[in-house]
Parts: structure tokens; C-alpha cells; sequence
């Protein structure tokens, strides 16, 4: 079982940016001195809680204070972007941390942001695939280039100089390009089968139940077999937000405070998908009313919590239910209490996954 990290993130309004940016940036070389594979931050640009406005600017800042983790973009909103800055700014990141980026795209999924930036009423996926296929190609091609889309075009034909460089974009150290990673934010979700028939990675998001979770794997499955690719479980990243704590008194105190980094998170998930109309994620059965999507309901589906035993056991039985995913990645959330926060990770590395890897080795129920 590999373990990574991920951050949206979100943090309480009335704290300090600079204190959120200096607490994130600690949880990610913490997850580097602690041996987690990866680590991805998202990124948004209306959003005061979710205060990281660009995951390559916060990465670059961890290019050389990290060793060995891969540093993933979680996500880069292609719609929001031109094609030839993520090229180029994604490439750049490649070099600067020795080729450890992970590459993670999504359509954007907040919908202020696409607002602000003009797209609300566009086709946000039909924008996405055209983005990430200029962005390889732009990665596999030459210059002066000449791509031609429906949102954007790309050349530099008229002013290219070969002989000093200009007009060519920089390509990243890993070649063909770095590993593409993307969420699936939907049950059933068509995306986890075309990404993986493409031979990219998805991340079944944090706050999709259980049950949920659980048709993103035929639908790997499926996808892989499309592409003439075998099925890796560790290809299929499941995020889950979890605390562990040395006792089960102190980690349910911790995870269950009203006005602690836990609930305030689902409370505010829940707000989001409420207003964008999609309470349907929440819903182990699509007949139940909207007013039953309650925050306990969903805080008691999504959240795992407990001793280092106890997480191994939730652990266990959420795998059970959802599919031989063999890479968890742990969502961070706001260091409300440091101490418990940098804990939690410290034993999830060292408790928990080691653990949870031997009783999924041996077969084992955990006792």
C-alpha cells in the first residue's frame, strides 16, 4: 500500500494567508521526511478558503526543499488557463524538481471560478480535452508549432528566431511528458475509463461515498483493457480524509469538534454541492430528499477517524467495500492544533500503512 497526500486546501477565513501558505508548505515536507509517495495541492482563484490560487507557483516553492516525494498539481483548471502557460509553466516545475511532477488536471470544479473567468456558460469539458491535448502536443511537437482549436490556437510561426531559442516552448525533463494524473469527482464516472484507456492515472476524490467509490474500479478496468494497458492498482489513486490520533478519546474529540478543520470542511463541501446541485454525490440511495443530506449523514460516511489500529480496521473494510485500490492518499486539512496535525501524518505513515500493507498481504481480517 503506497500512501500520498493531498490539499485542496481549506482554512478557516480569519486565518493569516501567509500562516495557511507556511503550514501547508510544512505538511509537505513533512510527507517527504516521512516517506509518502506524493503530494498535490489544488488550486482556485475565488475562493478565500481555498486561498492557493496557483498549485505550480506553491509547488516551485517546495522544488528544492523536497527530496524524494513527487509533486503533483491537484489540479491545474485547464478552462482557466492557456494552453501554452501550462506547457511551459508545468515544464519548468519538471526541471526545477529534478522530474518528480506529477501532472494533475481537471475541468475546474468551482463554479465562481468559472465565472470569473468567463466560462460558466461553456462547454468546461469540451475546453479541458482541448487543453490537455494542445499541452502534449505542444510537449511532442516542434516549433513553430500549429494547433488549431475551437477555444485556442497555437503557433509562433510569424516570429520565430531558431538560431536564439525564441519561440520554442520548453519541454519537461520526463519524457514523453510528466505521469497525468485526474480526479473523479462523479459515481460511475465515465472519465476514470477514458483516462485510463489514455494511460492516465485517476484519484477517486475524498467526498465521494463509499458505494461510490466503488464503480470507479470496473471502470479502470475497463479503460485499461480499451488501451491495451494492464490494470496497476496503484494506477488507481483513492483519496479519504482520515485522523488518527494516539487514542481513540483524543482523535474523536479532535475530528468531531463542531468548529474543528474536520467538520468545518464537510460543512462547507456540503454547502458548495448543495448550491451547484449536486447533494446526488452524497446519496447512498437517489430517492432519499435533499433535506436528509445532513452533515452528520455525510461526516459519518466520509470521515475516518480513530487510534492507529482503529484506522487500519475503517481502513480495511472501506477497501473491502470500494475495490483493491493499493494507493490511499491521505487529504490534509487545516492544522487547527499543529501538534495533532503533523501526529496524525507521522502516524499514519508509520502506524497505519505498514499495518494496513501486511493484513491486506496476508488476507487477514483485523482484529
Amino acid at each position: 500500500m503506497r500512501l500520498g497526500f493531498f490539499t485542496m486546501p481549506v482554512h478557516p477565513l480569519g486565518k493569516a494567508p501567509a500562516q495557511s501558505f507556511a503550514e501547508d508548505r510544512e505538511a509537505f515536507i513533512l510527507a517527504d521526511r516521512l516517506g509518502y509517495s506524493e503530494a498535490y495541492c489544488g488550486e482556485h482563484s475565488t475562493d478565500l478558503a481555498e486561498n492557493v490560487t496557483s498549485t505550480v507557483a506553491f509547488l516551485a516553492s517546495l522544488a528544492y526543499e523536497t527530496k524524494q516525494i513527487r509533486l503533483g498539481t491537484g489540479t491545474v483548471n485547464l478552462p482557466n488557463s492557456h494552453p501554452v502557460r501550462v506547457a511551459a509553466e508545468v515544464a519548468m516545475l519538471d526541471h526545477m524538481t529534478g522530474g518528480r511532477v506529477n501532472f494533475g488536471i481537471s475541468p475546474g470544479g468551482l463554479i465562481s471560478d468559472a465565472e470569473a473567468f468567463g466560462t460558466l456558460d461553456q462547454d468546461r469539458n469540451a475546453m479541458f480535452l482541448e487543453c490537455i491535448n494542445m499541452v502534449l502536443a505542444i510537449w511532442a511537437g516542434e516549433p513553430p508549432y500549429d494547433l488549431q482549436g475551437q477555444f485556442w490556437n497555437v503557433s509562433t510561426a510569424r516570429t520565430q528566431l531558431a538560431a536564439i531559442g525564441q519561440g520554442a516552448i520548453l519541454k519537461p525533463l520526463q519524457q514523453p511528458h510528466p505521469p497525468v494524473v485526474g480526479t473523479a469527482v462523479a459515481p460511475f464516472s465515465k472519465g476514470v475509463t477514458a483516462m485510463a484507456a489514455r494511460g492516465w492515472e485517476p484519484i477517486s476524490a475524498n467526498f465521494l461515498l463509499p458505494k461510490w467509490v466503488a464503480t470507479h474500479w470496473p471502470n479502470y478496468r475497463e479503460g485499461c483493457a480499451a488501451g491495451g494497458l494492464p490494470v496497476n492498482p496503484e494506477g488507481w489513486r483513492v483519496a479519504r480524509s482520515v485522523f488518527v490520533a494516539e487514542d481513540s478519546a483524543k482523535a474523536r474529540a479532535y475530528a468531531l469538534d463542531p468548529n474543528g478543520p474536520y467538520i468545518s470542511y464537510f460543512r462547507g463541501i456540503l454547502t458548495k454541492m448543495k448550491r451547484g446541485g449536486r447533494l446526488n454525490l452524497f446519496k447512498e440511495d437517489q430517492s432519499m430528499p435533499d433535506e436528509a443530506v445532513t452533515l452528520d449523514y455525510v461526516v459519518d460516511r466520509l470521515l475516518t477517524f480513530g487510534s492507529p489500529s482503529e484506522v487500519v480496521e475503517k481502513l480495511h473494510m472501506f477497501r473491502e467495500e470500494t475495490g483493491p485500490f493499493n494507493h490511499l492518499i491521505y487529504a490534509g486539512h487545516d492544522w487547527a492544533d499543529p501538534a495533532l496535525g503533523r501526529r496524525s501524518m507521522e502516524l499514519m505513515a508509520e502506524k497505519v500503512i505498514p499495518q494496513l500493507s501486511t493484513v491486506i498481504g496476508a488476507g487477514l481480517e483485523v482484529a
